[in-house]
């Protein structure tokens, strides 16, 4: 339980970073710029960030539980992952750290297809155009998005054995920092131009903390698992 509790804790800490990174946030704002620039009241527009939100978070559980749940219902797969997911949790954990220090670097883009048909329709969809939006967007992955979600997430869904909640909780945090820009684009263009720069700071500084945590906690797994220091 308590393995599950940290699990949640942190599926919900890696969708906000991911949400909050420079590339997810210039697509989110402009998402949520786009479909509310005919929305006059500030009630439509929370509306449309919830929307999205909830489109990004569908997408980010069914690639959780096909990716997780294909892996888990496999005996064989299983029974590896089983016995030696905490091995290979700790060379993961400090790649993905040394990763977002910047220590490490790869070029990775992956974007759905947004063709020209579908932007000439979304306007006229309104504010329910918003959930399908969110759900193309959040197959946009780019290096620290794909990092955080296969290089994090899924290791730690197939480590506790969760295909939907953690992936569930990942897509919500991803969408915080959206519903919050939504608000802020309902009170004004001005505020989302000073939260923005906030965010980029704030977004350096979260991002390197959880470097240094998962480089120290992968040292602690691959000295615990893989060489046995503490048993």
């Amino acid at each position: 339980m308590e393995g599950l509790l940290f699990g949640a804790g942190s599926a919900l800490w890696l969708g906000i970073l991911t949400s909050i990174s420079p590339c997810p946030l210039a697509t989110n704002i402009a998402a949520i710029s786009f479909i509310c620039r005919d929305l006059a009241t500030p009630r439509k527009v929370l509306l449309t960030g919830t929307l999205y939100t909830l489109g990004r978070a569908v997408t980010y559980v069914a690639l959780g539980a096909l990716l997780v749940g294909s892996l888990l219902s496999m005996p064989q797969v299983s029974n590896l992952l089983q016995k030696y997911m905490n091995k290979l949790l700790g060379p993961i954990l400090i790649l993905v750290g040394m990763f977002l220090l910047d220590l490490l670097s790869f070029r990775f883009s992956f974007s759905a297809p947004v063709t020209e048909s579908l932007q000439k329709r979304m306007p006229a969809w309104g504010m329910w155009g918003a959930a399908p939006l969110g759900m193309f967007f959040a197959l946009a992955f780019c290096p620290v998005s794909a990092a955080l979600f296969f290089g994090s997430l899924i290791p730690l869904s197939l480590k506790t054995g969760s295909s939907v909640i953690l992936p569930l909780l990942y897509g919500l945090g991803t969408g915080l920092p959206v519903f919050v820009f939504a608000v802020l684009i309902a009170l004004g263009a001005r505020s989302v131009s000073q939260a923005f720069d906030k965010l980029t700071q704030v977004e350096k500084w979260a991002r390197g903390v959880t470097g240094l945590i998962f480089v120290a906690v992968g040292i602690y797994f691959s000295l615990a698992y893989i060489f046995g220091v503490f048993s």
